[in-house]
């Protein structure tokens, strides 16, 4: 794994149905809906993977997208699943999730580590070993750890969502660069790109 490794596959990170749709824990879940839209696909749900997958261009790379349909915390079932039928070795898995440790306007890749304290990682880390990459997404803290569960499944406010969305935005474009010209490029970028008080030009 020298971070160069050829990435097959991006798993978002978030809980089910409408209920869930914008709490910030399914950052993960909305990184890969705008990889999907963009490249005009659409995901579709598959119960052998326990989860909705699509298969999608990006930077001219073919990529297969995923969003468990499991709770978070059962997030490794679908990782399972997916990377023992597609042959997919760790290091060409991304798992894109929000992340609390992180303030609002930032993402970070990373390769390996622990969980953090976040559940949909222990699982994957549980069943899948902990050599995949990751896409941090910031939501920020509420302050006090025993209401971290309570935040991370409410909405952000509507400048929360806009630092969110920014980074985002960043972490794609870290993407690309991770496409044409290797991972620590793409790391040297984002981490300088985000949080959005650090970047060089306005917000998008």
């Amino acid at each position: 794994m020298d971070g160069d490794a050829v990435l097959r596959a991006i798993v978002g990170l978030g809980n089910p149905g409408p209920k869930h749709a914008e709490d910030r824990h399914n950052a993960g879940f909305w990184f890969v809906d705008r990889i999907a839209a963009g490249a005009g696909e659409k995901f579709r749900e598959e119960s052998r993977f326990s989860g909705a997958l699509c298969q999608a261009s990006f930077a001219g790379h073919s990529l297969r997208l995923a969003k468990p349909s499991t709770f978070m915390n059962r997030s490794g079932q679908c990782v399972r699943k997916l990377m023992d039928f597609y042959q997919l070795a760790p290091d060409s898995v991304l798992v894109v999730h929000d992340d609390v440790d992180l303030p609002l306007g930032s993402a970070r890749f990373k390769l390996g580590g622990g969980h953090g304290g976040n559940n949909g990682l222990r699982d994957i880390i549980a069943n899948c070993g902990a050599d995949f990459y990751r896409l941090r997404l910031g939501v920020g803290h509420p302050g006090q750890s025993v209401d971290v569960a309570d935040y991370v499944l409410h909405p952000p406010g509507r400048a929360e969502q806009s630092a969110i969305d920014y980074a985002a935005a960043e972490a794609l474009r870290a993407l690309d660069i991770w496409f044409a010209q290797g991972f620590q490029r793409a790391v040297t970028y984002l981490h300088t790109a985000t949080p959005r008080d650090a970047a060089p030009g306005p917000a998008g």
